[in-house]
């Protein structure tokens, strides 16, 4: 985990996307956000790129590849495992399969993505919070 590195956003609502750019806009982090529509888009990324993520938020329902897929993709990938990029759902679904089968794959976190504004941010504020206080296992000086 990079905690300089970028956060990458896989949300395939254009709405959604508005709102989490102004969110991170105001949260005024330094590092980059990218976001991908789809997930074939983002693991063509993280398989080609050699910058390391800090996190990366997921929606699980989206076109082609979703959420789940791309999780299982990853985990699958040992240059992408080693990373140790969490991983993390952030939908409007919390279905209890999809919550079962979220932290069977080894996921680091679900969210359920709050309605208001402000919820949002603060929920994002806390993630982020989170995992710039934790150590990871490729950055332990």
């Amino acid at each position: 985990m990079n905690k300089g590195g970028p956060i990458i956003i896989i949300e395939d609502d254009l709405d959604d996307q508005e709102i989490l750019t102004d969110i991170f806009a105001e949260l005024d982090y330094k590092n980059e956000i990218i976001f991908f529509a789809e997930g074939e888009k983002a693991l063509e990324y993280l398989t080609s790129t050699q910058i390391e993520p800090f996190i990366i938020f997921s929606d699980i329902n989206m076109p082609k590849l979703n959420g789940m897929e791309l999780r299982e993709k990853i985990h699958q990938n040992e240059d992408l495992r080693l990373k140790s990029i969490p991983y993390l759902f952030f939908s409007t679904s919390a279905e209890q399969k999809h919550v079962v089968d979220s932290y069977s794959k080894s996921i680091q976190g679900f969210f359920v993505k709050p309605t208001g504004y402000n919820e949002i941010k603060e929920t994002i504020k806390t993630i982020v919070t989170y995992w710039e206080m934790c150590v990871s296992p490729n950055y332990v000086k």
